[in-house]
């Protein structure tokens, strides 16, 4: 969604609350090393004065040393305060968008780009580094020394306190709403492209045996060549955009110059004003443009860092399809049951009417055809999304008014494509339980038959697993992922396909691993092999969304 720059501005300066006395620090900072610097040929010009007037030149020499060494340490100490403020925001939005991406996911995430969402997360939060550390602190700098320099300009005569103002008007707020609506949506798009491309490029690398093996390799080339060259296009559109900025901006600064120095010989001839009341005003107008005119340079930037907010804001407000619980209750868990569910995909009804008990302790089987919904009804029991219709119950309780922490210590899920991380064996089993000992870990790769093929590893446990489990069977991921469920030992656990990788003998081993756990625990076992479905106590058919 695009927001227009007030609503953006004001949005992300909600972010700034916790620093805010450090920018105030900044604009204070920034505005006396702006004046310290503009007061320097404005010095000069007095000198000039006095000269004539054969007037003290001491005092003017003096005050200009002070000026020149003062800027320097102002200079520094804003940019300390400007970055402090950047940097320290940066880390807190990363923070807010990771709270979100989490609020989000499974339900929203399940089908964005990665690519995106990791551009979002890196480069364009990286981006608001120019919001926070060169737009703030500039504009507010800009208002008070604008204002300052009218009132001083104006006091040698009210006609050139008027231009002035309309010259810093001009550059520092004119320009750059001029320039940003010329601009229309091409930061936007150009950001958009920029995470599209991004996905791209991992989507390839990802795929890159598929690519060799049908011979794509040109087709993919080519069409990744054919994105980089319509963001280069987008790019190059910015730069131009951002050079006739820096034109524009150059000669609106001669032309109020030459304007201030017209309308002061005029006066003067007309005996308004003295030979000072001429030469000082040109000196002030001319070296004062430097805050507005960092405003006027931000107009380029600023379609890179309002689009990089849009979509950093878009993540931050994005409601989630299930919220979390935690003013809610806590259970023991002693069964669960669907009553009259219904749920559909937008306009793809996918269960209708859906009613199912799990009883404390037994094995439930469901089998269907691919697309009745079987996945689906374990991840309404997890509450990954919400029911349309009906409702989801866990000891008695509707899961809707169960505390979130609760329900994901009472549930394990267990999906055919278990996610591995770039980190050792034993940690990327430990996901499931941080404090568990090495022991337990070892017990639960014993009961899902991968213990004996860790320990045949170089490393066994401290083996380091590439990213996404590369260099691993689908069988041994999926084992690995039975492991994780075993040693999180929830009282519900949900198997989807936990078997479609497994050949025969470890299948065997690890149906009697659940056979010997259904003591403890409630399981449901989704599967389309006869040979799983073995060790089921009771068996239902799915199907069009209803038990059959």
């Amino acid at each position: 969604m695009k927001r227009d720059p007030i609503t953006l501005t004001v949005r992300l300066m909600g972010l700034v609350k916790p620093m805010l006395p450090t920018l105030l620090l900044a604009v204070i900072l920034g505005s006396a090393g702006f004046i310290t610097a503009i007061a320097i040929p404005v010095l000069g010009g007095m000198s000039v004065a006095a000269v004539a007037a054969h007037a003290p030149l001491r005092p003017f020499l003096w005050t200009l040393l002070a000026c020149g060494v003062l800027r320097g340490f102002l200079r520094y100490a804003e940019q300390y305060c400007n970055h402090s403020v950047a940097f320290r925001l940066l880390a807190l939005v990363r923070d807010r968008v990771f709270r979100a991406l989490r609020r989000l996911t499974p339900a929203k995430l399940e089908g964005r780009n990665k690519g995106d969402l990791i551009s979002l997360i890196t480069t364009d939060i990286e981006l608001l580094e120019v919001f926070y550390a060169h737009t703030i602190s500039p504009v507010l700098i800009a208002v008070l020394v604008s204002l300052c320099m009218v009132v001083f300009i104006g006091w040698y005569h009210l006609l050139l306190g008027v231009l002035a103002a309309v010259g810093y008007l001009s550059v520092g707020v004119l320009l750059p709403l001029v320039m940003y609506r010329a601009g229309g949506n091409l930061g936007l798009e150009y950001r958009q492209e920029f995470g599209a491309l991004n996905g791209y490029v991992l989507e390839s690398q990802r795929g890159l045996c598929e690519i060799i093996q049908f011979g794509a390799e040109q087709r993919r080339f080519a069409c990744t060549r054919q994105k980089s060259a319509q963001l280069h296009e987008k790019g190059r559109k910015l730069k131009i955009l951002e050079g006739h900025t820096a034109a524009v901006s150059g000669a609106l600064i001669l032309l109020f110059s030459f304007g201030m120095l017209a309308a002061g010989l005029s006066l003067y001839q007309n005996g308004a004003l003295g030979f000072d009341g001429v030469l000082i005003p040109v000196m002030a107008m001319m070296s004062s443009f430097g805050p507005v005119l960092a405003l006027a340079n931000l107009a380029g930037n600023l379609t890179h860092t309002f689009a990089a907010g849009n979509r950093v804001l878009d993540i931050l407000e994005e409601t989630p399809i299930t919220q979390d619980v935690s003013d809610g209750v806590t259970v023991a868990f002693s069964g669960a049951a669907c009553e009259y569910v219904s749920f559909s995909y937008e306009d793809e009804p996918i269960l209708r009417d859906f009613s199912l008990e799990f009883p404390l302790k037994q094995i439930i089987g469901i089998t269907g055809r691919s697309g009745s919904g079987k996945s689906t009804l374990l991840r309404m029991l997890m509450r990954f999304w919400d029911v349309r219709g009906g409702q989801v119950s866990v000891s008695g309780q509707d899961i809707r008014s169960v505390n979130t922490s609760c329900l994901r210590n009472l549930e394990s899920l267990v999906t055919q494509d278990t996610h591995l991380f770039a980190d050792t064996i034993e940690n990327n089993i430990r996901v499931a339980n941080a404090q568990a000992s090495r022991a337990e870990v070892i017990r639960a790769c014993q009961k899902a038959a991968v213990h004996d093929f860790i320990q045949s590893l170089p490393e066994g446990y401290a083996t380091h697993l590439g990213e996404l489990g590369e260099g691993l069977s689908g069988g041994e991921r999926q084992r690995l992922g039975l492991a994780r469920a075993f040693l999180h030992d929830a009282p519900f656990l949900l198997l989807d396909e936990p078997t479609s990788n497994l050949d025969s003998l470890n299948e065997g081993i690890i149906l009697k691993a659940l056979r010997d756990t259904c003591n403890e625990k409630t399981v449901v076992l989704v599967s389309h092999r006869r040979s799983t479905m073995g060790i089921a106590d009771t068996l239902h058919t799915v199907e069009r969304g209803r038990v059959s």
